[in-house]
């Protein structure tokens, strides 16, 4: 295996960010790999393993704090998995036009990032919000809330797929709004638990599809790691408040010039 310094440093930045912050790293990694030369398609599939196995162990970790709520999890899983073969499946018939793909890939990921940037702007305030007034989703019947859960997940698996984000910033917000009474912690557990098997999934599909750089991985892997440890020892020390619109406005920016709303393309 190749060792690259710069995938590695690459790879402990975001990851030390990620422990910092909790802002997922898709929506970090995917772009830094576009910069480096790295093709959509080989972005994507590399990241969605990346993030698989990284946000791996926070599961245990939430299990054994009693932080997941499985129904919900699975409700989830039930639409963003069959959404995620779908997508696919459709992104194998695409592979006879890469160009086309790659085009694709570039506009959906610029407008996730600018809906994932909102969401972290606005997520105090969308909680805040949710929890102090009668909205509808507080008086969602158990059926209501079983569909708009499925819905959600099939959402996130059909766009986590082919952009390899959404499943944390997007993820936790959707959660928050169908399930504004449950604790916060329980809820982030609880979309950990479901972005792991996803992006495990979708990762695994795009390997089929040839579109994971396994060096690139590796060395990413031994940069993130560490970087996440560390970040998370330090994330009490940290002006949150700031970092975090920092982050958005970065992802606002990337995204924008993706979609090439700036006419950068």
């Amino acid at each position: 295996m190749d060792i690259q310094l710069v995938y590695i440093i690459a790879g402990l930045a975001v990851g030390f960010i990620v422990g910092l912050t909790g802002v997922g790293g898709g929506s970090l990694m995917t772009p830094i790999l576009l910069q480096f030369g790295i093709s959509p398609t080989s972005a994507v599939g590399t990241d969605l393993l990346y993030a698989a196995i990284t946000k791996a162990g926070g599961i245990h970790v939430h299990h054994k704090k009693k932080n997941i709520d499985w129904r919900i999890t699975a409700w989830l899983a039930l639409g963003s998995l069959p959404a995620a073969a779908l997508t696919l499946i459709w992104l194998h018939y695409m592979t006879n036009d890469i160009a086309a793909l790659n085009a694709i890939i570039k506009i959906t990921l610029g407008y996730a990032l600018v809906v994932t940037a909102t969401a972290i702007l606005f997520k105090r305030k969308i909680f805040d919000y949710s929890k102090k007034n009668d909205l509808w989703v507080t008086r969602m019947s158990h059926r209501q809330q079983f569909i708009a859960t499925v819905i959600t997940g099939v959402f996130l698996g059909a766009i986590v797929t082919v952009t390899s984000i959404g499943a944390g910033a997007l993820g936790t917000v959707a959660l928050f709004m169908l399930y504004p009474l449950l604790p916060t912690v329980r809820l982030v557990g609880t979309e950990i638990a479901h972005a792991v098997p996803l992006t495990l999934i979708a990762g695994m599909g795009h390997a089929g599809l040839g579109n994971v750089d396994w060096g690139l991985l590796i060395n990413l892997l031994m940069g993130s790691l560490p970087g996440i440890y560390i970040g998370s020892h330090l994330a009490n020390r940290v002006a949150d408040h700031w970092l975090r619109p920092a982050l958005a406005i970065m992802l606002m920016i990337v995204g924008s010039k993706l979609i090439g709303a700036w006419g950068w393309f």
